[in-house]
């Protein structure tokens, strides 16, 4: 696919999936916009990027609406929107250890993040735009600790439904990613992080937990599908068959 002068947004492009699909929309010609709430975090993945002259960094917490306005008014013009940002941190406990104010983060960060998105980010967007956002297993495969993931990737599915319909034409997507070998894996796992997804490998059909390579293939094929709106593309390894 060929992104010339198409311009890209990405938050949560600082590291995982996100700074990945930053990486193969260069590839592809784009000019790419990361964004995220850590400016040292941009800045070294600007870096790992080479620092191209297409790549502009933007600090910015997507919970918050004044920021997200302006990060609208700043920017301009867009062709793609992407969100992989997640905040996870604190809430991947059982009920009784739960803290209602990191569960809250988690909302903000993969449910009211991406509305607001939408909701500032659609009327900047050129004819045969998309938005696509990551929702994840958790809402088919539900585990012991994982009730708010469950419950957040649902009802961001839901969400993208939703306003792939009020949006039209500008498209709206879901990529769900199975266990995805990053950085986010050291907050629910910790020291048994390596453990814990060489176990997860051995049970999916590919004999493999995903790299980050895998979900930004998924959203980039997303942004390039004009006939792919409204639906969620699983990208799991087979997790939910078994």
């Amino acid at each position: 696919m060929n992104l010339s002068n198409q311009k890209i947004l990405i938050v949560g492009g600082g590291s995982g999936m996100g700074l990945a699909l930053a990486r193969r929309c260069f590839e592809a010609g784009a000019m790419v916009i990361i964004a995220g709430r850590s400016g040292d975090r941009l800045q070294q993945a600007s870096e790992a990027l080479g620092n191209p002259a297409g790549l502009d960094v933007a600090v910015v917490d997507i919970a918050r609406e004044a920021q997200v306005a302006a990060l609208f008014a700043e920017i301009g013009g867009l062709d793609h929107i992407v969100s992989t940002a997640a905040d996870i941190d604190g809430a991947y406990r059982l009920l009784p250890e739960l803290d209602l104010k990191a569960a809250q983060r988690m909302v903000d960060s993969k449910l009211f993040g991406p509305l607001l998105l939408a909701k500032h980010g659609a009327p900047r967007l050129a004819a045969g735009g998309s938005m696509t956002f990551i929702s994840g297993i958790a809402a088919y495969r539900p585990a012991a600790r994982g009730s708010v993931v469950a419950a957040v990737n649902a009802a961001l599915e839901g969400l993208v439904r939703a306003l792939a319909v009020e949006l039209a034409p500008i498209r709206v997507n879901a990529v769900s990613p199975g266990w995805v070998d990053t950085t986010i894996w050291a907050q629910v796992a910790g020291d048994r992080k390596a453990e814990m997804l060489a176990a997860m490998a051995e049970r999916l059909p590919v004999g493999r937990v995903g790299q980050p390579e895998d979900i930004a293939d998924a959203i980039f094929f997303l942004i390039g599908n004009g006939f792919a709106t409204g639906t969620t593309l699983h990208v799991e390894g087979g997790h939910r068959l078994v």
